[in-house]
């Protein structure tokens, strides 16, 4: 299981449209967009779980992809830093 890293979305995304964004490449196991937590609006950027063979697909494809006049970056996500 890979998790990915999903960039410079349209602030109008949910974590529904994320998932369908990327469930032409496998099962998703979670797409999640993160939000500000005192306004609840989205940050533009979230994180997807995929299979590991698939993700390598999905970043091929979906990484600098127009969407909504955003060219989204998709790639494997770096450890959270503390």
């Amino acid at each position: 299981m890979k998790k990915l890293y999903v960039g410079n979305l349209p602030y109008s995304y949910r974590d529904a449209d994320l998932e369908t964004l990327f469930e032409d490449y496998g099962s998703v196991s979670s797409a999640v967009i993160i939000t500000d937590r005192q306004t609840g609006r989205s940050k533009g950027f979230g994180f997807v779980e995929l299979e590991d063979d698939m993700a390598d697909k999905a970043i091929e494809e979906l990484n600098g992809k127009d969407i909504e006049g955003r060219n989204v970056v998709v790639n494997e996500a770096r450890p959270r830093k503390e």
